[in-house]
């Protein structure tokens, strides 16, 4: 059975809303290999399509130094995501998207305050790996600018710099001979507002105008800002059922779905309220990623019973709790999702502040699973728990499937993937 473009997948989806049978996407940032298998395990089992949502922090090409997320380019990520599919015994649709592509969104990039030009440049040759690499989505975002810093970036900029983006792509992705891609934008950062729907219309009607002189095509998804934040590792927004069901109507007029950014942490009320509200899809990312992380530290809490009971000789054990916590502080990514004076912190005092160093650790383990050290007393850990009949890694899966099952119960995804092909003829 040959897959739906996502494109169409959205334009099913939208169909369905009138006869009351739509649901809620979920887009899944891709922290780990564990993440891949439990996302896939769960699709087989609920026929839903999976989007993986990778920002060019995350994944992107060799030239730029790749990403941190198992060191994964495009093409070394689209091949790991076939062979957990595989794996999984999943056979149906699936989608790779670009979160976050577009100029200055590699963090480097950013704070070397590289010209427009040259961050231009970067934006295109990612997104041109991107496409050779078989994405589905590109996220054209070019709301970020080291030259706006505590600014909201001019609508008119943000328009012409996605304007020239999806140009660039249809006219390379048509010299290449490449599938149709679908396309997602959005009008400014995700940062706990919430987006005016006289704005929301304003910048559709003119993105419509612009890409139909040039003949290019309305993206899949916009973006909308409901009131999602995520800080730490908590929902810290306030969720606008009205504005997300009014940008979600507003969506629909012009054939395209309303994305939401930042759903992690949601509870099962407000997820609920996505239906009714008609969000056709939500990004979920670190989330899943603290659930892995929380998944190793219970496994490192047993494995230290065992070595006081003498199970475990002392001179096996791993040390995943101390070699972890230490890669994830140094990484400094965690750095935006942080709140208050402790964001400007240095390193070495967080490493002394053991309250501290925990809380981070749970919120940023997962920016060091690809690290070598880690990887070593992960296998470690494992061993010392398979000699006494654990399956660590299993568990360590079943704990991800936990929240991802919460979203796809709360987002009535089961069964989307055959209500969409009923209502498509496919």
């Amino acid at each position: 059975m040959s897959q739906i473009p996502i494109q169409r997948f959205v334009k099913g989806m939208l169909d369905l809303r009138d006869s009351g049978e739509d649901a809620t996407l979920i887009g899944i940032g891709p922290m780990s290999p564990n993440l891949l298998q439990a996302t896939f395990e769960l699709a087989r089992d609920h026929d839903f399509p999976p989007m993986f949502i990778a920002s060019r922090n995350q994944v992107d090409s060799d030239r730029f130094g790749a990403g941190y997320v198992n060191g994964w380019d495009q093409y070394r990520f689209a091949s790991d995501i076939r062979a957990a599919a595989d794996a999984a015994g999943y056979g149906g649709d699936y989608y790779l998207c670009r979160d976050h592509g577009g100029p200055w969104q590699r963090d480097e990039e950013r704070n070397a305050h590289l010209p427009e030009d040259e961050a231009m440049e970067k934006a295109r040759q990612s997104y041109l790996d991107d496409m050779k690499a078989g994405f589905h989505l590109l996220m054209i975002d070019p709301t970020k600018d080291p030259y706006q810093i505590g600014k909201v970036i001019p609508l008119d900029v943000v328009l012409a710099r996605t304007v020239e983006l999806i140009e660039w792509c249809e006219k390379t992705r048509k010299e290449l001979g490449l599938p149709e891609i679908g396309y997602e934008v959005g009008t400014e950062e995700t940062n706990g507002g919430l987006t005016s729907c006289d704005k929301y219309r304003a910048f559709i009607e003119e993105l419509k105008v612009e890409l139909g002189k040039r003949n290019l095509p309305m993206p899949t998804f916009i973006v909308g800002q409901t009131g999602t934040l995520t800080r730490m590792t908590e929902q810290v927004g306030h969720y606008d059922f009205k504005n997300a069901r009014d940008l979600a109507v507003m969506a629909k007029e012009y054939g395209v779905g309303l994305k939401e950014h930042n759903a992690d942490y949601l509870d099962d009320a407000t997820l609920l309220e996505h239906i009714p509200a008609h969000v056709t899809a939500s990004n979920v990312a670190p989330q899943y990623g603290t659930e892995e992380t929380r998944a190793y530290l219970k496994l490192v809490k047993v494995e230290q019973i065992l070595v006081d009971e003498g199970v475990v000789p002392g001179d096996s054990q791993s040390d995943l709790y101390n070699t972890l916590l230490g890669h994830a502080i140094r990484t400094e990514r965690w750095r935006k999702w942080m709140v208050g004076e402790n964001t400007a912190l240095g390193v070495e005092d967080i490493l002394a502040d053991e309250r501290l160093s925990r809380d981070i650790l749970d919120l940023a383990g997962h920016y060091a699973f690809g690290d070598e050290e880690v990887k070593e007393q992960i296998a470690k850990l494992y061993a010392n728990l398979s000699a006494n009949n654990i399956d660590g890694r299993r568990f360590v899966v079943e704990h991800i499937k936990r929240p991802i099952l919460q979203y796809i119960t709360c987002l009535r995804l089961d069964g989307i993937t055959s209500r969409v092909r009923r209502v498509l003829g496919a």
